[in-house]
């Protein structure tokens, strides 16, 4: 009985002895096992920032067509709404046509005159000819006075300032003829008995002019540059507009992209063509795809309305960002959920593997 009490007792007392050591080991292997699981995930985390670069700095864009009128007049209908989905040369808005049905009246009688010539015109070509008669007439009398003026003043039969009379006589007889003879060759021209093309020069201009008012008048109707969605409309019926003046815009959602502004340090592998996804906060859990269409020719700064100007004062240095285009993948976005302005979280897979990785790390 006392040799079991003993063995007991030396038992009990190495117990805790042998379980320190073991529950120590234990600790250990859990915490080596978690260093492990950290060190792979933090190196694959790492790895995949160097290999598929994001950014939060990126929003949706699309091209946003202005419609305003061409011509100024007043609305008389409006058949869209903000929002409305349209499609390419959908009527959008109607102005007042009635001052441009004038107009192409005008024009079109103005060109009949112009093809139809009357015996006016013939009868003012005549009456210039028979002025012109008159006026060498006169000319050739002044010549004959002032001759016979000259002889008489050599014989002091008539004092000097008569014989400037007749010398002056003849020089306004001169002008006169000059002034007579142009006066035919324009009417001739506009005749078009000159050679020059002025009957034709007369009904073109004519036609242009009738041209105009009817392209004027089409531009009395509003049609849609493209399909899109109807924003901005600031138009209603009634309302009086001027050539340029904006009355609405279309938003093409067919063919949008984002705009990301990538770190200048984040675009060193960056190429056209390579894949992207992307997450907009709208849908979460949706993942939509594209790829890079384009790398900016200078950062944002470069193009802003007041450059930086680094020659001057103190210079300190700031990370630039270069806007880097990228296209959507219109089969990810079937139902044009995206819209422009929208926030994204973009990460483009450049062309880089975990051993390009590493081996960047290597100093040696």
């Amino acid at each position: 009985m006392a040799t079991e009490e003993t063995e007991k007792q030396e038992t009990s007392s190495a117990s805790p002895k042998t379980a320190r050591p073991q529950g120590r080991k234990r600790a250990g292997v859990i915490l080596l096992a978690v260093l492990i699981v950290a060190a792979v995930i933090g190196g694959r985390w790492f790895v995949r920032s160097q290999t598929h670069i994001s950014t939060d700095n990126a929003f949706i864009e699309a091209h946003v067509h202005s419609v305003s009128a061409r011509v100024p007049g007043t609305v008389v209908a409006v058949h869209v709404d903000d929002n409305q989905p349209v499609k390419k040369d959908q009527l959008l808005a109607e102005l007042d046509p009635t001052d441009y049905d004038v107009r192409v009246k005008d024009a079109a009688a103005a060109l009949d005159m112009a093809k139809n010539e009357t015996s006016s015109d013939y009868a003012a070509v005549e009456v210039a000819r028979a002025a012109a008669s008159d006026a060498r007439a006169r000319l050739e009398q002044a010549d004959i006075d002032l001759k016979r003026g000259s002889a008489l003043y050599g014989k002091e039969v008539i004092p000097k300032d008569q014989l400037d009379r007749l010398s002056t006589s003849r020089r306004i007889a001169a002008a006169q003829l000059k002034e007579a003879e142009e006066k035919v060759r324009k009417a001739q021209a506009e005749l078009g008995l000159s050679g020059s093309g002025g009957r034709e020069a007369r009904v073109a201009q004519r036609e242009a002019k009738l041209k105009e008012t009817i392209n004027n008048r089409a531009y009395t109707k509003v049609y849609a540059p493209a399909d899109g969605y109807v924003t901005r409309k600031s138009v209603e019926i009634g309302n009086t507009v001027q050539a340029g003046q904006p009355l609405m815009a279309v938003v093409t959602l067919d063919d949008i992209w984002i705009t990301a502004n990538y770190k200048e340090s984040q675009i060193t592998h960056m190429k056209t063509g390579q894949k992207a996804d992307f997450t907009v906060d709208s849908y979460p859990g949706y993942t939509f795809t594209g790829s890079v269409e384009s790398i900016m020719a200078g950062t944002g700064a470069a193009f802003s309305l007041l450059p930086p100007e680094n020659a001057t004062g103190n210079y300190v240095k700031v990370v630039q960002r270069i806007p880097v285009k990228i296209a959507i993948d219109r089969k990810s976005d079937p139902q044009h959920l995206l819209r422009v302005g929208m926030s994204v979280v973009p990460t483009v897979a450049v062309e880089r593997r975990a051993g390009d990785v590493l081996r960047s790390l290597w100093p040696f």
